[in-house]
């Protein structure tokens, strides 16, 4: 039986060469990978839910199935699935929570959430805590989902999705309460450019509180840091028929 949970090892924002690609990592607590089946891999085998667990690695709580053939797997748990219900993925599935089905199955206005890009690939989209996006419309093999950013974009019908939205809703209203607490989850301190020295940051150094003082605001490795940097097109971005942003064309 493969492994579905390991200790994940801490790489404090290092790439493989060990040179710091992602600043204000450090050391954290230990924690474990759970391996989430995004694909929803055993179709057509019924699974009854063991326990709804805490993951360290996402802000989705996680649910552990036990298959009718003996193995067991986590899934991203939606709300309202309880210890002892049972799910399925399967084409003929029922419409209930924690099932999964394709698109094309699932009629619209149904809340949904684990979205396959491209069929087979394992969810993708709408995976965070207390997301749902709603099935709207359809088009020959074609499914139109709304997605949580008002986005409405086109998806295979054959892309599985499961039914429900994720659970944990209340994740953004926490308070961490203190700083020990960030630091236990591996992210330590940010320091603003100018109150460093000039040596360490190109915005530092000046007598008394001093600004940037330069034509603009700079990376501690002197890079500019404002205006565009994001490339304007994306090659998914035909499949978008309503933008989440006024103003822009898909």
């Amino acid at each position: 039986m493969k492994k579905i949970r390991q200790i994940l090892s801490k790489k404090s924002g290092r790439n493989s060469s060990g040179k710091v690609t992602v600043r204000h990592q450090g050391g954290r607590a230990k924690r474990y990978l759970r391996v989430i089946d995004f694909k929803r891999a055993k179709r057509d085998v019924k699974a009854k839910v063991e326990s709804v667990e805490y993951d360290p690695n996402r802000n989705a709580m996680v649910a552990l199935l036990a298959y009718e053939d003996g193995e067991r797997g986590y899934i991203i748990a939606p709300s309202g699935l309880k210890v002892g219900d049972t799910v399925l993925a399967s084409e003929f599935a029922p419409l209930e929570v924690g099932n999964a089905l394709p698109l094309g199955k699932i009629p619209v206005g149904t809340k949904v959430h684990n979205i396959e890009i491209r069929p087979g690939k394992g969810g993708q989209m709408v995976r965070g805590a207390g997301m749902a996006a709603v099935v709207f419309g359809r088009e020959d093999n074609i499914t139109l989902v709304k997605l949580p950013s008002g986005e409405i974009r086109k998806f295979d019908s054959d892309c599985f999705a499961t039914i429900g939205q994720v659970g944990n809703e209340e994740f953004r209203t926490r308070v961490l309460g203190k700083a020990g607490r960030k630091i236990r989850m591996g992210i330590r301190p940010t320091v603003r450019g100018v109150a460093q020295h000039p040596d360490s940051h190109p915005h530092g150094g000046g007598e008394g509180r001093s600004g940037v003082g330069m034509k603009y605001p700079k990376t501690p490795y002197g890079k500019p840091a404002v205006g565009k940097t994001r490339k304007k097109g994306k090659y998914s971005d035909k499949l978008i028929v309503k933008p989440r942003r006024k103003g822009k064309h898909a």
